[in-house]
């Protein structure tokens, strides 16, 4: 399960820097703003699936 999350999360991170990439290309903030968000929920879940490794 852990593996999956972690593939998971990176592509979240990967699709949000897609989003913010077309958002600046075509000067929408708004979907660059939502790219944004996605890499950040995808970093942090990163962050947390680390944590849970440390303490496994």
């Amino acid at each position: 399960m852990g593996a999956a999350d972690k593939a998971q999360n990176k592509a979240d991170e990967l699709k949000g820097k897609g989003k913010q990439a077309v958002g600046r290309a075509t000067g929408d903030e708004e979907l660059q703003a939502e790219g944004e968000a996605d890499e950040i929920k995808g970093n942090l879940k990163q962050a947390g699936e680390k944590v849970k490794d440390v303490f496994r």
